[in-house]
């Protein structure tokens, strides 16, 4: 017979009643083999047991000869009946590796052998038999999916890389379990005090090094050899979940920046048929908007990074969407009701830590634009967000995140400077200048606001210099102590010059 069976198990099967371990400690066997004598048992095995039916010899010489030659068949193991042998064929035993048991019903012996392995086979069979069970229901998703075989099975089920748990249904995975994951092999079974967990490599176009993984507390043989099969029949189910599901999400991406693209051109004044498509999209342009744009520094996955924005988006506590946009994503958050400028500062700050966890896996810059009313107020405050993301890309002191409305009075001047809108407002800003003021300050913000290197590169006296920076202070009424208002003088200066 096929199985898989510890000694221990064996001893606890009730049908093992009277068999005595001669030698040995506890082990498991990968096969059974019953026959009648020894000269029947196959001539190569690996680790298996041999339980012989007719008595052992009862000289000791041909007690030895029979656990050598069963000893060089490849068996581990061997149940004899009759006399037992005596003390010097167990020393012999012993130094052959060779686990000798002794029982007067060796029939008995081989029946307790078949259930364990009919029940371990039994325990596949029911747990497969439950997964295939879970295609009759319907499942929207790979969420309704994995709920679906969770609550078949009765085992907890995830989606796994090497970050942790991207979605699961059941009970939890246990971190002593988790932790014990490797990727490095297509099939994986590990244990810890918490359970056992098995699982194997998931197949994805745009997604690498997940798993499906299914975990429970018993950790014995059976439940082991159940669960890594019940596993490996659960991967295709959700390898074709996530292709359908990310066929999905390119065409709804697909969808949704193009009607983002339409309302951007309108700027805000939609018709009834655009208005239509936002509402069948949840897009809400009634109320207070707060706009963010997320920009790649490099090459760039956007459905990935769709992805992440939108799965931490709904833990920020206000209506948020996301979509992709022309190399980035661009999403607003929206407020029925006039918020507080604290709770402006707190979802500014649920943003800054989107962008802080994105950079570990994305190289992107942030922009955050200020709050706006109604729909051309979500036009305003989106064109804000992809302005101030350009900006940030340039801006590796601020970890690449800038939020326009922290430039106070001077966040006209962040629009991108190849518009004719940072243009006339960069010549409106520095209109209180004279022409040498103008030069003075250019070169003061390009010498990083150092009087002694202004005053070496105009060829004028320092306390020339630092009187016509106070001067020009009080002209523009800004304090160049500030570091945003120097950025946006400078960018002014280079466009104006």
């Amino acid at each position: 017979m096929s199985a898989e069976l510890s000694l221990r198990a064996l001893l606890e099967h009730p049908d093992a009643v009277g068999v005595t371990v001669l030698n040995g400690g506890d082990t498991a066997w990968t096969r059974v083999v019953v026959e009648n004598h020894e000269d029947a048992l196959p001539a190569e095995v690996d680790r298996a047991l041999a339980v012989l039916v007719d008595p052992t010899p009862t000289a000791s010489w041909q007690v030895d000869a029979l656990l050598r030659r069963v000893h060089d068949r490849g068996f581990t193991g061997i149940a004899l009946t009759g006399e037992p042998p005596g003390q010097g064929s167990c020393a012999l035993a012993r130094r052959l590796g060779l686990v000798v048991l002794h029982t007067q019903t060796p029939l008995q012996l081989a029946r307790a052998c078949w259930q364990l392995a009919e029940a371990r086979d039994a325990l596949t069979l029911r747990m497969v038999r439950r997964v295939a069970r879970s295609i009759e229901y319907r499942a929207n998703d790979l969420g309704d999916l994995l709920g679906h075989l969770a609550g078949n099975v009765g085992e907890g089920i995830a989606l796994i890389d090497r970050d942790g748990v991207l979605q699961t249904a059941g009970e939890p995975i246990p971190d002593s379990l988790l932790a014990q994951v490797s990727f490095d092999h297509w099939l994986d079974i590990a244990e810890s005090p918490d359970g056992l967990i098995a699982s194997v490599a998931v197949e994805s176009r745009t997604r690498h090094k997940l798993r499906v993984a299914m975990h429970g507390k018993d950790a014995s043989i059976a439940y082991r050899n159940a669960l890594s099969t019940a596993v490996q029949v659960v991967m295709p189910m959700v390898a074709a979940r996530l292709l359908i599901d990310e066929v999905e999400a390119v065409s709804d991406a697909s969808q949704s920046s193009g009607l983002l693209g339409d309302f951007l051109d309108s700027q805000g004044r939609v018709g009834a048929e655009v208005e239509q498509r936002m509402l069948a999209h949840g897009w809400r342009t009634s109320g207070y908007h707060l706009g963010f744009r997320m920009v790649g520094r490099g090459r760039l996955d956007q459905l990935e990074l769709l992805r992440f924005v939108t799965s931490r988006l709904t833990h920020v506590p206000a209506d948020s969407h996301a979509a992709t946009r022309g190399g980035g994503v661009t999403g607003w958050l929206t407020f029925t009701e006039t918020p507080s400028p604290a709770v402006i500062a707190r979802r500014v700050q649920d943003l800054h830590a989107i962008h802080t966890a994105a950079q570990t896996s994305f190289m992107v810059a942030t922009g955050v634009g200020s709050l706006a009313a109604g729909p051309t107020g979500l036009a305003a405050t989106l064109g804000e967000a992809r302005d101030a993301a350009r900006l940030a890309a340039d801006r590796e002191r601020s970890r690449w995140f800038v939020h326009i409305d922290s430039l106070g009075l001077e966040q006209l001047l962040l629009a991108w400077t190849g518009g004719d809108t940072f243009a006339s407002a960069a010549a409106s800003m520095l209109s209180p200048l004279s022409e040498v003021e103008r030069e003075t300050l250019a070169a003061y913000l390009d010498e990083e606001s150092s009087i002694v290197a202004t005053a070496d590169r105009l060829g004028l006296h320092r306390n020339t210099v630092s009187a016509r920076i106070q001067r020009l202070q009080g002209l523009l009424g800004i304090d160049l102590r500030d570091p945003e208002a120097r950025l946006a003088l400078q960018l002014a200066c280079r466009v104006a010059l």
